[in-house]
């Protein structure tokens, strides 16, 4: 009978960087009547691993089809939903991780086929699920150990490039929760104070550092959304601007219409006739 061996020399470093590496959750989910498909963001990326049905996964650019053996990564604070296809339910794994970005992304998302390994990446995802849920001395020590497995063979993926999320781009505690809630609640009616005592910060302060962290304001970041959402009412619905400006929680049909034409450089009413 033939021997094997095989040294290893250590000098390659986990990847990617495991001192500060964390899994922060791990889930199963199958789509139901009751599965929120609201836009929303995270403060770590995620990790889709579509196992079984048909789909569609939803960004603040995008929308593209998913399915079986499909992988999408989404960075920490970037705008996403999946949808399901009720005849062919959606199914897939989700690790939360931190510390950890797709590179090569402007818009901080990836979407992958893995034709290869997609079995072995399983074995592993589903150990981790029996560990959590045996909660055996040491099942953290194993996840971690295990995502450290699975990111290694991911980046073996011929396009799926991995790495350590750079310390200066991890959104503060106080804006991702406050950019959480407007996602969740643009509808209602907002303001930055109520938003400065929803995370215990002065309002001058949370308006300084959502603009570092984001790019824009808070209360602009929630008038983005509600345009964002409008213009799929005026898409697919025939409800009038007074309507649409109500539920979307603007002061006024005008305000909407003003909101609108600065987001977008044309009307409500010419985007809905352009759009169909």
């Amino acid at each position: 009978m033939s021997s094997y061996q095989y040294s290893f020399s250590f000098t390659i470093p986990p990847f990617p960087d495991s001192d500060t590496l964390r899994l922060s959750y791990i889930f199963q989910d199958r789509y139901s009547e009751e599965w929120n498909s609201n836009p929303h963001t995270h403060s770590c990326a995620e990790l889709f691993f579509i196992t079984e049905g048909h789909g569609r996964f939803h960004t603040q650019r995008e929308e593209f089809p998913v399915a079986l053996h499909d992988l999408i990564v989404i960075n920490a604070n970037v705008l996403h939903t999946e949808l399901s296809q009720p005849k062919n339910p959606l199914e897939y794994i989700v690790l939360g991780v931190e510390c950890v970005e797709v590179l090569g992304s402007a818009d901080g998302y990836a979407m992958f086929h893995l034709h290869s390994g997609w079995q072995e990446l399983m074995n592993c995802l589903e150990l981790m699920i029996r560990e959590t849920r045996e909660r055996q001395p040491g099942c953290e020590e194993v996840c971690r150990r295990l995502l450290e497995v699975v990111l290694l063979r991911l980046g073996r993926q011929g396009a799926l490039s991995l790495g350590a999320q750079a310390a200066g781009s991890r959104v503060s505690r106080e804006c991702g929760l406050v950019r959480r809630y407007i996602d969740n609640h643009f509808k209602e009616d907002l303001n930055l104070n109520q938003l400065a005592q929803l995370a215990h910060v002065n309002k001058y302060y949370l308006a300084h550092a959502f603009r570092r962290e984001f790019g824009e304001s808070p209360i602009h970041y929630l008038i983005s959304r509600r345009v964002e959402e409008s213009r799929f009412l005026l898409r697919e619905t025939d409800h009038t601007l007074s309507f649409i400006s109500r539920v979307l929680g603007f002061s006024s049909p005008s305000y909407f219409s003003q909101c609108f034409r600065r987001a977008e450089g044309i009307s409500p009413m010419e985007y809905r006739r352009k759009s169909r």
